[in-house]
């Protein structure tokens, strides 16, 4: 495996691939002899934890508020950038140990998405599907 340089990578999204962030999370993992904790369920709490951090930024904020602090304030920008990156390496790192395609698993989920919600149907508003009652 070649060694991915966090400072190499293009850190823009139009020229960041996937697999390179997976690099650098693997390598960060194997470096530190990692790979022992980040097991699937271990990743998936990670996740969950890291999402509840980014969650928290916006608790008692007002919409209001949140519009303002989301376009003008650089401290709060910078938190939420660093929990959205916490969420994301976890979950490179459990599409590692899993060994799933997240592009693949992206643009299947995206299929089922459009067929669920129809574009015509959904428009401007959202309804939960009604699933049959479970015998």
């Amino acid at each position: 495996m070649a060694d991915t340089n966090p400072e190499q990578v293009q850190s823009h999204d139009d020229h960041t691939t996937l697999a390179q962030l997976r690099d650098l999370m693997r390598q960060f993992v194997t470096q530190r002899a990692w790979d022992k904790f980040h097991q699937p369920k271990n990743l998936a709490a990670s996740v969950s934890i890291e999402a509840a951090e980014l969650l928290e930024l916006f608790q008692w904020l007002t919409p209001e508020e949140t519009a303002r602090r989301c376009k003008e304030d650089p401290t709060f920008r910078q938190a939420v950038q660093e929990e959205m990156a916490d969420v994301l390496m976890y979950l490179f790192s459990m599409a590692n140990v899993m060994d799933i395609d997240i592009a693949r698993a992206v643009a299947d989920k995206m299929r089922r998405n459009v067929a669920k919600y129809p574009a015509d149907k959904y428009y401007g508003w959202y309804e939960r599907p009604q699933s049959p009652p479970s015998v």
